[in-house]
């Protein structure tokens, strides 16, 4: 979470964290676009309107959904992941602009990092939990 002034304009990061997905978000002082990866942000997420809620809950809450130009480099895990991954990234960003912000979006859960990873398989099992069938003779 850092302000870096370029251009005249400041940029504020965040990076987000979720599965195995890690997204680095920078705000930029525009109109609202969102472009992921060099892609316009809907076109990324595939138009789930489910997915495009998730990554925009943070500005919503705050009502500044067209006041900043998110540029997002997300990498590892699926849309999902990545998804979370830039909520919680964007949430960050959010406070470093205003610490103001802070109550609100921790009020709403955004600011918690969801620790929840995919278990490692386990020798002699076929998956982390899931054993073999027993048979007596």
């Amino acid at each position: 979470m850092t302000i870096i002034q370029q251009n005249d304009r400041p940029t504020y990061t965040g990076t987000g964290r979720r599965k195995a997905s890690v997204a680095r978000v920078r705000l930029i002082p525009g109109s609202g676009k969102l472009i992921i990866n060099g892609l316009p942000g809907e076109s990324y997420l595939q138009f789930s309107p489910n997915y495009i809620r998730i990554t925009y809950g943070p500005l919503k809450i705050l009502g500044l959904t067209e006041e900043y130009d998110i540029f997002v480099n997300a990498q590892g895990g699926g849309l999902t992941g990545q998804a979370d991954a830039i909520r919680l990234g964007i949430a960050r960003a959010l406070c470093c602009i205003n610490p103001d912000n802070r109550t609100a979006l921790k009020s709403e859960g955004y600011l918690t990092r969801d620790a929840r990873v995919k278990e490692r398989k386990k020798y002699g099992l076929r998956k982390a939990r899931k054993a073999p069938q027993f048979s007596k003779r």
